[in-house]
């Protein structure tokens, strides 16, 4: 019986053979910047690369996506592939997908590794919510079709330099994906994980916070925290041997068990 392809269609690079390890990159990059971790971890196992909807050379989704449609998508992947049971590594909005990927389809996952793991939404402030205010309001003039386009152009520009620049990047669905995605908090869903989960986190990470690794150690039920002393958000690119080694010991003392 022939299994749907995902949609859009995976650029994706599949290495050795073995145990499956699928690696899920974070909003902005793509496959390539794992490119240090596969020759250290393909040893026995089946490296699955691919570039997720809207990075890389995969193309974008032709409506803006949530969560679930990526973690969907990944699973149709999967499943094309003929994985039956995958581990995974997860960097940042990968790890995000990972994390309900493993909650949602728990007979897809093995055992997950999170670095940098986004998916816990920040409590903002007053001062957060006037400047969204703000934003909303220079886009709202900026489109309104009775106002002069010397002002709707003003208003714009002024949105624009706003926006986070993951937004200012973003076009298109993306741009709708990216509001859809980072409002979500995955909070709820994380006591259902029922893989085993190892953190590994940059202790100087600007980008999800230390404490938002704490805060996943907590609620998963069974997770174990690593923090790479003066690391940032890209810990496994900035302590790759470290990393690897850390990952290869979870990972097979899994395949032993």
């Amino acid at each position: 019986m022939d299994v749907p392809a995902e949609q859009p269609p995976a650029h994706v690079q599949v290495l050795g053979e073995g145990q499956p390890l699928l690696f899920l990159h974070g909003w902005g990059t793509s496959a390539e910047l794992f490119a240090p971790l596969a020759g250290p971890l393909q040893h026995g196992r089946r490296l699955i690369l691919p570039d997720v909807p809207g990075f890389g050379a995969t193309p974008a989704p032709d409506t803006p996506w949530s969560v679930a449609d990526y973690v969907e998508w990944t699973a149709a992947l999967l499943r094309r592939l003929s994985v039956e049971r995958s581990d995974i590594i997860g960097h940042s909005n990968g790890g995000r997908i990972a994390m309900k990927l493993a909650a949602t389809h728990p007979e897809l996952v093995r055992r997950l590794v999170l670095t940098g793991a986004a998916g816990i939404r920040p409590r903002h402030g007053l001062a957060y919510h006037a400047r969204v205010r703000g934003y909303k309001a220079l886009r709202a003039v900026s489109t309104a079709p009775l106002l002069p386009a010397p002002v709707r152009g003003w208003a714009g520009k002024r949105a624009e330099r706003r926006g986070s620049a993951d937004y200012r990047a973003a076009s298109g669905a993306m741009r709708g994906t990216l509001v859809r995605i980072v409002n979500e908090d995955l909070r709820p869903l994380l006591p259902r994980i029922a893989a085993p989960v190892l953190l590994i986190w940059g202790e100087r990470d600007g980008e999800t916070p230390l404490d938002d690794g704490r805060a996943l150690e907590r609620l998963i039920p069974d997770a174990g925290l690593v923090v790479f002393e003066g690391a940032g958000h890209y810990a496994y690119l900035e302590q790759p041997a470290r990393f690897c080694h850390i990952v290869d010991v979870f990972l097979h003392d899994g395949a032993q068990s």
